[in-house]
């Protein structure tokens, strides 16, 4: 099968033909991938950001975000057949530490992450991964456009869950980057939520799409500081969601964020310094927000289903994940993109 693999950091992804994988294990699915999407987390797996954490042994497969169908099931899954269409959670789990017990699946101590740690993923025709993972999808759904809600979408709506019960008829919500993950997070926002929302970016493009998605208000991210506290009347925000993480956000989020507030960080890359008593003067929280749950999954996609969210994707094909991975690093894809394996 024809896959996309990063064989030596800081090179582009090498074409390669592998062997289709097989079913080892009893809770084994194989699923023929329609819709791989690319994430910006793909471009640091490439630059080596995750190499020091995961030590993968290269060359290995990138793609964490996956849809497509179930092609083979293990002798022990009964819930899943072939032809099924399915959404991944990006992470499978050992389901029976303390985390995957409580249903904070995202913090299994023995999990495994395809296409991040060193576990094949999706940038292939074919995935192995668990049937604990699937998602089961309406029949006669298009799988493909759905794959950015397995990371993206999914990263993003549990971040917005965990501020919604903070938010308040009045209250005001930033939302920093207009991007895969933030234009998903305005609708989530809107959904779970009676905050007025205030959309950040560099890009005028961006600003404007935000506003058709949901937000509220429109700033440039020259004129945040000023502009927010002009918009909450010199209060602030009471969250600020920080899709960047870098390039000056943390400092910005810092001076707009209001007393007693919270400041989400999901982008990163970067880092914030401020004074200590500062946090103590103004109660600020900092919230960390790594993906959400398989629960939270199977709701975003509900949301999905019922047209309360919507994604912005363009489609790929595999032989251009070198092109998409350039266009992304150079902010030339607007909303998400997704590469088709099985075209």
């Amino acid at each position: 099968m024809k896959v996309g693999a990063l064989v030596e950091y800081f090179k582009p992804l090498s074409l390669l033909d592998v062997p289709k994988p097989k079913v080892e294990s009893p809770y084994d699915i194989i699923v023929r991938v329609t819709g791989a999407g690319v994430c910006r987390t793909d471009l640091h797996i490439q630059e080596g950001v995750w190499k020091d954490i995961f030590r993968p042994k290269l060359p290995y497969i990138l793609g964490h975000e996956n849809t497509g169908y179930v092609e083979e099931v293990g002798s022990a899954v009964d819930w899943l057949e072939p032809g099924d269409p399915v959404i991944l959670h990006p992470f499978i789990t050992c389901r029976h530490c303390r985390a995957c017990r409580a249903g904070n699946d995202m913090h299994c101590i023995n999990g495994k992450f395809p296409g991040l740690d060193g576990t094949n993923g999706g940038f292939a025709e074919y995935l192995k991964t668990s049937a604990f993972s699937a998602i089961k999808l309406p029949k006669g759904v298009d799988p493909v456009p759905m794959a950015p809600l397995a990371d993206a979408g999914l990263t993003a709506y549990h971040a917005v869950k965990k501020v919604a019960s903070t938010l308040y008829p009045g209250s005001f919500v930033v939302v920093i980057g207009i991007g895969g993950l933030g234009h998903i997070a305005i609708q989530a926002l809107k959904a779970l939520t009676p905050a007025k929302i205030i959309a950040v970016d560099v890009n005028d493009e961006r600003i404007r799409f935000a506003k058709e998605i949901g937000a509220d208000y429109g700033v440039l991210s020259k004129d945040a500081v000023d502009e927010v506290m002009k918009i909450t009347d010199k209060v602030g925000a009471d969250v600020v969601l920080d899709f960047v993480g870098e390039h000056g956000t943390p400092d910005t989020s810092l001076k707009i964020v209001r007393k007693g507030g919270i400041y989400s960080i999901i982008g990163y890359g970067g880092e914030f310094k401020n004074l200590t008593v500062d946090f103590i003067v103004r109660e600020i929280t900092v919230v960390g927000n790594l993906v959400g749950t398989y629960n939270e999954l199977a709701e975003l996609v509900n949301l999905y289903n019922q047209s309360k969210v919507r994604l912005s994707v363009q489609r790929f094909s595999l032989s251009q994940v070198n092109d998409v991975l350039e266009m992304l690093k150079n902010g030339k894809i607007l909303g998400r993109a997704v590469l088709e394996p099985s075209r």
